[in-house]
């Protein structure tokens, strides 16, 4: 057997991925993702190199958190949706609560994602976690219209409540005055009224272009 990892002096060591996300995100914050290294962020959480791995694959898998326990809570959610409610409603509202965090965590959440999506080392790598937010929205979406997960019409759905998301983040992260769950909300009303029943809006009644 290998040496026995020591606790780092300073702090006592963190015992679980969330905790360790929030310490690694401290110093990404500070310093930029591609500065920080493995070892640093294990360092500052008074834990070592291969516990680090125990809680994360890699480096890039850190400023997810507990994104697993994130998508497990999702499926519970849209599992325990009656069927007398409409898709596009289940759906709207289950990518809400995934994205609602108590008001103290929000500061955090705003540089998190903003890391997320503004670094490119990371652009790769999330598009891997946004299949598995995909997968969890079709697998409920097929099971509603009768379908198969990877249906053509099951995967537009993922890929469209993904893009509904990803369009609120990029609004909310660019005003900080705006609410990031009411993004979620009216992006899809507003998808729902151009690609709804009522047909093109840029158009009149007559089917004439707007004047």
């Amino acid at each position: 057997m290998g040496m026995r990892e020591t606790p780092r002096a300073g702090r006592l060591p963190v015992t679980n991925a969330a905790e360790l996300s929030r310490v690694g995100l401290e110093l990404i914050f500070e310093r930029g993702f591609d500065a920080v290294t493995v070892d640093e962020i294990a360092a500052a959480a008074g834990i070592g190199r291969r516990t680090f791995f125990r809680y994360f694959p890699s480096k890039n898998d850190l400023p997810w958190g507990d994104f697993d326990a994130l998508l497990e809570r999702m499926r519970g959610h849209l599992a325990e949706v009656p069927p007398s409610v409409p898709l596009a409603d289940a759906l709207c509202d289950a990518t809400m609560e995934f994205n609602r965090f108590p008001a103290e965590d929000l500061p955090q959440h705003r540089k998190r994602m903003a890391v997320l999506l503004g670094t490119p080392t990371l652009v790769a790598h999330s598009a891997l976690r946004y299949e598995e937010w995909r997968r969890v929205v079709a697998e409920f979406a097929a099971g509603r219209l009768g379908t198969t997960p990877t249906s053509m019409l099951a995967n537009t759905i993922g890929r469209a409540c993904l893009a509904v998301t990803l369009a609120a983040y990029e609004h909310w992260l660019s005003d900080e005055t705006s609410v990031l769950t009411e993004l979620i909300r009216d992006g899809f009303a507003e998808l729902h009224r151009v690609f709804g029943a009522g047909g093109d809006p840029s158009r009149t009644p007559e089917g004439n272009g707007s004047t």
